[in-house]
């Protein structure tokens, strides 16, 4: 997207809300050779995705009031007591990032989680990102530098900085990796390359990208459970499909990735593109389903912007929104699942949370 004159970020933001609003099913004409499909925008749930279905188009569907459950957004209780002074420091989770480098750096420093000159200032505090480092906004490859680096130094004052797997990991590792190569869509042909495209790939990005950000992205896990949080990056339950335990889970996907298999590969991207599992009716089932085979009390992810969750975005007749309102996360499913995706690509909040939710 060309940046015209008199724009700033704010705009370009408010653009990519707008590059959302397309069907998220194709076959085999149009641009890209894929076209739209007929049956339209992205259903709400994983349920309900048809047999094939396939993430080449912008996988983010326009949702408008009344398609979802509004759920209050409110403080559940402490999924744990509270820490002993002797023991881990405090909890913090960030959610999408993609790329806005600037935002995510006052987010942290806001929780006090980095100083003025970027660095780690948190002591024994734990940090974990949730996934989607890179794709829609300016600068991923200096986001994913800035978590390496904040790794190294969180472990040396005795805290950790740690990452998951997002599918837009998967996206780039499959567009440098395997590029054009067609793969076995279940809906015409398509490549890791035009998908990246169309999910808004920088080509910055792709040109700085080196072998150590490779590296990094390939072996990140993709389920965690801490202190009773159930940490994954999209809400799908498409992560029982490749393990019963979580070291099974994250075990299976490095090796999926090791083989560097094209149909493997997208068929695991395709996969963690799904969203929605746990709204609506059934939603809080889904969520214990995967509570019962990983363990924890609750479950925290991204992948799903908020406003989405909510039905506050926009609709297709053309209006300009005036832009979701997102402070926190979400609390849904029974109070089972966090959401923490405010929708920074939409002009919306880059969160940053302590949990338990309130400390």
């Amino acid at each position: 997207m060309t940046q015209g004159a008199g724009q700033g970020p704010e705009a370009e933001r408010t653009a990519t809300l707008r590059d959302f609003r397309v069907p998220a099913y194709v076959h085999e004409t149009g641009p890209y050779t894929h076209g739209v499909h007929p049956s339209g925008a992205v259903p709400p749930g994983d349920d309900t995705y048809p047999e094939g279905y396939t993430p080449t188009q912008r996988d983010l569907p326009v949702i408008n009031r009344g398609d979802t459950l509004q759920v209050p957004v409110a403080p559940a209780p402490a999924a744990t007591a509270p820490h002993p002074v002797n023991g881990p420091g405090p909890l913090y989770v960030v959610g999408d990032v993609h790329g806005y480098l600037d935002e995510l750096l006052a987010a942290l420093q806001e929780q006090g989680l980095i100083n003025s000159s970027g660095q780690w200032c948190a002591g024994t505090s734990r940090l974990w990102f949730l996934g989607d480092f890179t794709d829609r906004g300016p600068d991923g490859i200096g986001v994913i530098d800035l978590v390496m680096r904040l790794s190294a130094e969180a472990a040396a004052a005795g805290g950790y900085c740690k990452a998951l797997m997002g599918n837009h990991e998967l996206l780039l590792l499959g567009a440098k990796r395997l590029g054009d190569t067609p793969v076995n869509s279940g809906a015409g042909t398509a490549t890791f390359e035009a998908a990246w495209l169309l999910n808004g790939g920088q080509k910055t990005d792709m040109d700085r990208l080196q072998d150590h950000h490779l590296q990094w992205m390939a072996r990140l896990d993709a389920v965690e459970e801490v202190d009773g949080y159930l940490l994954i990056h999209s809400d799908t339950t498409a992560y029982l499909d490749y393990g019963d335990s979580i070291e099974a889970v994250n075990d299976t996907i490095r090796e999926t990735l090791t083989r560097n298999d094209a149909d493997e590969c997208w068929d695991l991207f395709r996969k963690f593109t799904k969203r929605f599992s746990f709204r609506d009716e059934g939603g809080a089932d889904a969520v214990r389903s995967l509570l019962d085979t990983y363990g924890g009390t609750r479950v925290v992810h991204g992948h799903s912007p908020i406003p989405y969750l909510l039905g506050e975005v926009g609709s297709e007749d053309g209006e300009e929104d005036t832009g979701p309102a997102v402070e926190g996360p979400h609390v849904y499913a029974d109070g089972l699942a966090i959401a923490m995706d405010g929708g920074v690509t939409m002009a919306g909040k880059l969160l940053v949370q302590q949990l338990p939710l309130g400390s």
